[in-house]
């Protein structure tokens, strides 16, 4: 990438933290993508995003553009690209419809059917489910998820019938519909976007039960293994259906898509996510090293994607 006057950029405001489940996990991206826009010269300023107190902080601020790095339901969802749009800021990753359609796991699966993408299988679960007829429909395992959260956060796998309404509970305890999923057998892999390319795909093996929060932040015996070990037209196939998602959602700028492929050699696609972790854990990073891009470069990339949109001065 040719070198970029930092100063073409303005006044830039990192937004993090925010009020979800995930406001941890934002925090420490947000850090690591302030830190490398300082690192390249560039006036960045964090914010820890409050409720009450956001609106006036991006006006009283006269920012040029914000990167957002805000994970889970107002952060990634739309709410916050719609403030940023009333307010003519240009902002990185998605607009407000990707946003709140990617972080809406029942409305990205029925979306993908709809027009012939691979997804597996799933159902609604709530109190007066019939959880009988839910085993014998999907089959067992099923995963049981939250259908607006991030980071597997409220997640269960389930194994016995007996365990579906337990996994209900806990799934239910966050906003939205909770989903029955049908369990894919087979190695999971996870191929991100930057712009209009998909970058190498990563192959994730957990000793744990599956890619689950603790995997993804905390442990220490995740493998993340790129080369992903597909041969090339297996990759370059993922990559496409990657690709395919992201587009079809109405996505922009960068994300990620997470994807299995099963015994049969069948790919299935599991989610998109629209504003991925840049944490030292974090795929997106480990995917640009991989095609010879450094953690700054790529937050460089990812933020001028802001120049020329509608509100920017530059």
């Amino acid at each position: 990438m040719a070198p970029i006057d930092p100063q073409k950029f303005g006044k830039v405001a990192v937004l993090m933290g925010g009020w979800s489940a995930e406001r941890e996990v934002s925090l420490k991206s947000g850090t690591a993508v302030l830190a490398a826009m300082q690192g390249r010269g560039i006036d960045a300023h964090g914010i820890d995003v409050q409720r009450d107190t956001v609106i006036e902080e991006l006006k009283q601020g006269a920012y040029d553009r914000a990167f957002n790095i805000l994970h889970g339901p107002g952060g990634e969802d739309g709410v916050i690209q719609g403030v940023l749009e009333v307010l003519g800021i240009p902002y990185t990753g998605s607009g407000v419809m990707a946003s709140a359609l990617a972080m809406d796991k029942l409305r990205t699966k029925q979306l993908l059917d709809g027009i012939g993408l691979p997804t597996p299988n799933y159902m609604l679960l709530d109190e007066e489910s019939d959880y009988e007829y839910v085993a014998a429909n999907l089959g067992l395992p099923i995963m049981v998820k939250p259908a607006q959260q991030g980071s597997s956060i409220g997640m269960s796998k389930v194994e016995r019938t007996e365990e579906l309404h337990p996994a209900w509970q806990a799934a239910a305890q966050f906003d939205g519909a909770v989903l029955a999923e049908q369990w894919i057998e087979g190695k999971e892999y996870t191929v991100a976007i930057l712009g209009d390319e998909a970058l190498p795909a990563i192959l994730l093996e957990t000793p744990r039960e599956f890619y689950d929060y603790e995997a993804k932040y905390q442990s220490n015996d995740t493998q993340y293994i790129c080369p992903c070990g597909l041969s090339k037209e297996q990759e370059a196939q993922l990559q496409r259906l990657a690709l395919s998602t992201f587009q079809a959602l109405g996505a922009e700028g960068w994300g990620r898509v997470d994807l299995f492929i099963d015994k049969e050699g069948h790919p299935w696609i599991i989610e998109l996510n629209t504003l991925p972790g840049m944490t030292d854990h974090s795929l997106v990073p480990m995917a640009a090293k991989a095609k010879g891009m450094a953690f700054d470069e790529l937050v460089v990339r990812i933020l001028m994607q802001t120049l020329g949109q509608k509100g920017s001065s530059t």
